[in-house]
């Protein structure tokens, strides 16, 4: 049974594909307001689950409830429009305008036109792009002003929830901190909760509440950053995984003091 204050539950889910479990039995209860981090290697399920919230993919076994809802019993599209959705590619459309990206769900969704223009103003400020930019086309930005655009884009309507897939992998790292920085400060200033799937295990632990671990198709952790940087699995591959960043951490630290004894 999901949590009595849960946003988004998923229970029992698994997924086959051409024979081959990609998921089992993954359950998982998110509270509204809750910054939830998918990680884990390759091939791990991550991005199977994070799609089936928003009905992308359909479960073979188990459901999805949000606000105590089956997805399976609604309409796909209207669904989704009520869900903000980043992807890592961006994808936005290259012969439309930032603003007409940005506005594209408001607009099927028949907001008018004034709305719709105070909603892109907001928005560009929010993620930190002039309004000038609002004229240009995707081709004239950098790629972590696309994905800033990308963001509002999966903001405009105003959802709740927000789901994003890798959403800064294809960015430089110093953008990439910036802009995962400018997400947390999203999340909590529009009170969402959101989703993300990352390979990045440092960031995951810098920027989420709560940190899901999958390994072939299975949930083997969730918990806090502090606790699964105090020790507390008993995986030796979540460990292998928690650790990744801190032994990283070391190294820079023994570099940076050498530099300093020569310097």
């Amino acid at each position: 049974m999901p949590a009595p204050n849960a946003l988004i539950a998923l229970e029992q889910i698994g997924k086959i594909y051409d024979g081959a479990a990609v998921l089992t039995d993954a359950s998982l209860s998110i509270a509204k307001g809750q910054f939830v981090a998918l990680v884990g290697g390759s091939g791990a399920g991550k991005t199977t689950l994070l799609k089936t919230i928003n009905a992308l993919i359909i479960p073979t076994t188990g459901r999805v409830l949000i606000d105590g809802q089956d997805v399976a019993a609604q309409p796909g599209p209207a669904l989704r429009r009520r869900i903000g959705y980043v992807f890592q590619e961006v994808g936005l459309f290259p012969h439309m305008t930032v603003a007409q990206n940005i506005g594209i769900t408001p607009s099927l969704l028949d907001w008018p036109a004034d709305r719709i223009a105070a909603r892109v103003d907001t928005l560009l400020d929010l993620v930190a792009l002039p309004r000038e930019s609002a004229a240009r086309l995707p081709a004239a930005l950098s790629g972590g002003q696309r994905q800033r655009v990308g963001v509002a884009r999966a903001l405009a309507a105003e959802p709740s929830i927000l789901l994003m897939d890798e959403p800064f992998g294809a960015l430089d790292p110093v953008t990439r901190v910036a802009l995962a920085q400018d997400v947390r400060r999203l999340h909590e200033t529009l009170g969402l909760t959101t989703v993300m799937v990352t390979h990045d295990v440092g960031e995951a632990l810098l920027t989420a509440d709560r940190i899901v671990v999958l390994a072939e198709g299975r949930i083997i952790a969730d918990d806090t950053p502090a606790a699964l940087l105090a020790g507390a699995h008993s995986d030796p591959r979540v460990a292998a995984l928690i650790d990744a960043p801190r032994r990283q951490a070391e190294k820079l630290a023994r570099l940076a003091q050498k530099g300093g004894a020569h310097g």
